[in-house]
């Protein structure tokens, strides 16, 4: 069965059967592994389509693979026998800014890293700001959020089109949406296919609404005295900088260490010996340009916080002014940094704002109670709702099961979703890591539509993430 489809696709798309190479493309980020019989690295959209239709008629399932970056194994195969991995890794033929129309329209193998660099020269940039670096095809399937979604929104609030390949024998390509900001001809099919994880079709090409590059920005680190008044600081900052205000994410003391510890040559803002206890990572920026009469954003940012203090001496503790890139290296340093600490379970949740540190204080409280081998090591986007909820299980390997870390997953999520009306996934999908908190946490009548979509689309055919 393998040789006819492989000789179905010979010369079309680029295909991988070194079980070295393979076994590469089967690992998460999470360490969870799978199997494949070859990876496919298609380069159009046509080749996409013919491989789809091939693995319909040869009995193939398809795995569509972004950057493999996500938490929720999303993109990672099973020990299933006949499945494949479709890498969308080749799919970079098109890449074509309209400056005039602030808009791009890319394949979607190009990575973040990528497309930033390259709208550089026109003074644009994609504003989904990550410490991690996939390719924008896994971003849509995802609908990524990121580190300045305050400002600007979520993924699914800046993509104007999409082409793509549904799961069906014919590999039917949809083009849907187009390089507009407005229309009024029907349901809007993209946003269908955004944050789905592949299950309704494989994003291949996307239009992107951009937006100006940032002119100037500033960026503090400040810490709480008072965990309690984060929210009405949250309130207080916007106030204060209104528009400028573009980022504001929390970092609790055990996410600094564990990225100092792995990346040594971040500086310590807090001194060698000192870390607080939380720390809000606050940024404001603009994108026009200043003249020589406008105060520095360095300086709008000073003066603000100094008048919060005044009308509230106990809100922040100490105050860290220094280069924004320095400080956002801090921020982004964590993912990595926690994950080499060890055993990682992690959790990307949201709340509204008033409720995370709700959860955070109770959660943590319940978990050092049942089971104190536990270390939370958390941070997140407060400013939208997000929390990235690490723990590091510190129990030895001899007592580790899996039983036990489904009871910590589950009275997690239980607890956000029951006690604290909150998300178990705020912007890595669903994945068979969560499939289960999707089918005990979204209410029927959602599932019954998405199944029905799916049928409609992929007939269960593609990816991990199955709603029927």
């Amino acid at each position: 069965m393998a040789d006819g489809f492989l000789s179905a696709l010979a010369g079309d798309v680029d295909i991988i059967t070194d079980p070295d190479i393979v076994s590469a493309y089967c690992r998460g980020w999470r360490g969870e592994t799978g199997r494949a019989r070859f990876v496919a690295r298609p380069r159009s959209i046509q080749d996409v389509s013919k491989l789809v239709s091939e693995s319909v008629k040869h009995g193939f399932k398809i795995i569509p693979q972004s950057g493999r970056t996500g938490l929720v194994g999303g993109s990672v195969p099973n020990q299933d026998e006949d499945q494949i991995v479709l890498s969308l890794e080749g799919l970079t033929s098109t890449f074509e800014t309209s400056r005039t129309n602030r808009s791009l329209t890319c394949s979607a193998g190009f990575r973040l890293s990528e497309i930033n660099q390259k709208l550089e020269a026109d003074g644009l940039f994609f504003p989904i700001d990550l410490g991690a670096d996939p390719c924008i095809g896994g971003m849509i399937a995802t609908n990524t959020g990121g580190s300045r979604l305050l400002r600007y929104g979520d993924v699914r609030q800046n993509v104007m089109g999409l082409t793509v390949v549904l799961g069906d024998e014919h590999g039917t390509v949809l083009k849907l949406g187009r390089d507009w900001r407005k229309h009024a001809i029907g349901p809007d099919w993209k946003q269908m296919f955004i944050g789905s994880g592949a299950a309704f079709g494989i994003v291949t090409e996307c239009v992107l609404d951009l937006q100006l590059r940032p002119k100037q920005q500033a960026a503090a680190l400040l810490s709480l005295q008072d965990e309690s008044a984060l929210p009405d600081a949250i309130v207080q900052l916007e106030d204060r900088f209104g528009s400028l205000l573009s980022a504001c994410e929390f970092m609790s003391d055990n996410a600094l260490k564990a990225a100092y510890a792995h990346t040594r040559h971040l500086k310590k803002p807090f001194g060698h010996d000192h870390t607080p206890a939380l720390v809000l990572l606050v940024e404001i920026s603009c994108d026009w340009p200043l003249t020589e009469e406008d105060r520095s954003l360095q300086d709008v940012l000073i003066e603000g916080l100094a008048g919060m203090c005044s009308e509230n001496e106990n809100l922040f503790g100490e105050i860290v002014f220094g280069r924004a890139e320095e400080i956002w290296a801090i921020r982004h340093a964590i993912s990595e940094g926690v994950r080499a600490l060890g055993r990682l379970y992690a959790f990307d949740l949201s709340f509204a704002r008033q409720d995370v540190l709700r959860f955070r204080e109770a959660m943590t409280l319940t978990l050092d109670s049942a089971f104190p081998e536990i270390k939370v090591c958390d941070f997140g986007h407060v400013g939208d709702g997000g929390i990235h909820f690490n723990l590091i299980d510190q129990i030895s390997d001899d007592d580790w099961t899996t039983e036990r870390e489904r009871s910590v997953r589950d009275l997690v999520v239980r607890t956000a979703a029951e006690d604290f009306n909150g998300c178990f996934s705020a912007e890595h999908g669903v994945g068979p890591v969560n499939f289960r908190y999707f089918e005990t946490y979204v209410p029927a009548e959602e599932r019954r539509l998405s199944a029905a979509l799916e049928a409609a689309t992929s007939g269960q055919r593609l990816g991990r993430v199955h709603f029927g």
